[in-house]
């Protein structure tokens, strides 16, 4: 180390550090099939994470030593990234991925403004650009930027639907969301100035999907109370059973209204890369605004979404700002300028880790990783949908099944009891970890099958795993 500037190792130094830290996360990577989905109890966490509140020490570390500790935190975690984790909607974490985010981090180039790197900044919209016009279907002039998640995407999605249907006068503005829409969206809603009693839900049709008659109902009795509605959000794969509601028929909808139309896709935005995503996701080209998460069905490392608009313009005039001191900044030469379409002025180059995994690997390895996952999912239903005692919610739209045990003798009560015992005899086996959700106020397990690591073998054994609970009540 240099000891005169031990913020600026040398060559070598560098090189042994980097080799260090690769090593563990190839190992980590390499174990993953055999770790379990749930950290095992510890007594010794509490002095854990006791010792990682501590604060730095004055004094040089080592780096072995501090990455032992962090691979005792890494141990106690939910096991996110392995083949077994089907719970909520996975993210896996592409190592290649992981590799082009220590370069961006190493480099150290300001994305904000296109001036501070312009051939990053286009290599940055040419994912944008893949993504909303390749993947979501809209027409050239689209864009967006890429953000740190879909909740970031939506509440951006979501002040733009407001400066551009409220202006400055929001107080009567409304807007209209499904009974099983992502909570996100009442979240952005709420940070974003609107009424929490201006947030409508409108209830399913019986199906799980938004009842566009009732929508449309809605907004007319909310137009003629005097109430502006001004956004009507539809979900391209819930959270709850990644059911997707009737995107063509809620865009008609909006048109007619005069309303903003927004696609949540963050859960099942990419499996438009495949023809069976491709004919469920229909009407996502007729959006004004798309979330989509990269970092789930992209399988990119958590901290990556996308928000993707129909017309950028509405997304620099609710978000442009400057101050003098960005007055040599300049326009970035036709390149986008992300810190005026989004709240954030200071970010990193976000498109490195998706641009590379897709240059390296090439577009068809994730298109056959999403088919896969949704043949494997047609694998899960129709071996469930044989289980007497189970009762499934529907043939699934994407890569999530949801089930429950069946009533007996009408004890809805002691039906949702079993349910929880049952989740809870599939996930202590620690192969794999499924999570459970309320539809219509009934105990649901779901079985959400997207992390790339994830194939045929493991899943053969959460479904002996699902039988012979249910066998047990």
């Amino acid at each position: 180390m240099n000891l005169d500037f031990p913020l600026e190792p040398g060559l070598a130094e560098m090189t042994e550090m980097g080799r260090l830290v690769v090593d563990r996360v190839a190992a980590f990577i390499e174990r993953l099939p055999d770790r379990p989905t749930s950290p095992p109890a510890d007594p010794g966490l509490a002095d854990l994470v006791g010792a990682f509140l501590a604060p730095p020490p004055e004094e040089a570390g080592e780096l072995t030593a501090l990455l032992d500790r962090l691979e005792r935190a890494t141990d106690h975690a939910m096991e996110t990234a392995g083949p077994g984790y089907l719970a909520y909607v996975p993210g896996g974490g592409l190592y290649t991925s992981a590799l082009a985010e220590f370069y961006t981090r190493g480099v150290n180039r300001y994305g904000g403004l296109a001036i501070g790197a312009p051939a990053l900044a286009a290599l940055e919209e040419s994912v944008v650009r893949w993504i909303a016009r390749d993947v979501c279907g809209l027409p050239s002039g689209s864009g967006g930027m890429l953000t740190t998640g879909g909740s970031m995407a939506t509440f951006s999605a979501l002040v733009a639907a407001r400066h551009a249907h409220l202006g400055e006068e929001i107080g009567e503005g409304t807007l209209y969301v499904g009974a099983h829409a992502h909570h996100s969206v009442a979240k952005a809603a709420r940070l974003a100035g609107i009424r929490e009693h201006n947030v409508r839900v409108v209830p399913s049709a019986g199906d799980l999907r938004m009842d566009v008659d009732a929508a449309a109902a809605m907004i007319r009795a909310d137009r003629d109370a005097g109430l502006r509605p001004f956004l009507l959000v539809g979900s391209a794969g819930t959270t709850d059973t990644g059911t997707i509601d009737p995107l063509p028929a809620l865009a008609g909808l909006a048109r007619r209204e005069g309303v903003w139309f927004h696609v949540d896709a963050a859960y099942g935005g990419f499996f438009r890369l495949t023809e069976r995503g491709r004919d469920r996701l229909a009407g996502t080209e007729l959006a004004d605004s798309i979330t989509l998460d990269p970092h789930k069905t992209l399988f990119l490392p958590f901290g990556t979404g996308a928000l993707v608009v129909r017309d950028p313009a509405t997304l620099y005039a609710a978000h442009e700002g400057t101050g003098n001191y960005l007055q040599d900044a300049g326009s970035g030469d036709g390149l986008p300028n992300y810190a005026q379409l989004g709240p954030e002025l200071t970010r990193e180059n976000r498109g490195l880790r998706a641009w590379l995994p897709l240059h390296l690997h090439g577009v068809a390895a994730f298109r056959e990783a999403l088919d896969e996952k949704l043949d494997l999912t047609e694998q899960v239903y129709g071996k469930l949908a044989t289980v007497p005692s189970l009762e499934l919610l529907g043939r699934p739209d994407l890569s999530t099944v949801a089930f429950r045990v069946r009533p007996r003798n009408g004890d809805v009560a002691a039906a949702d009891r079993a349910t929880r015992r049952l989740l809870d005899r599939v996930n202590a086996d620690g192969r794999v970890l499924l999570s459970s959700t309320i539809v219509d106020e009934r105990q649901t397990l779901r079985i959400c099958i997207v992390v790339h690591r994830t194939h045929g073998d493991r899943v053969a054994e959460a479904l002996d795993l699902i039988i012979a609970a249910a066998a047990a009540e």
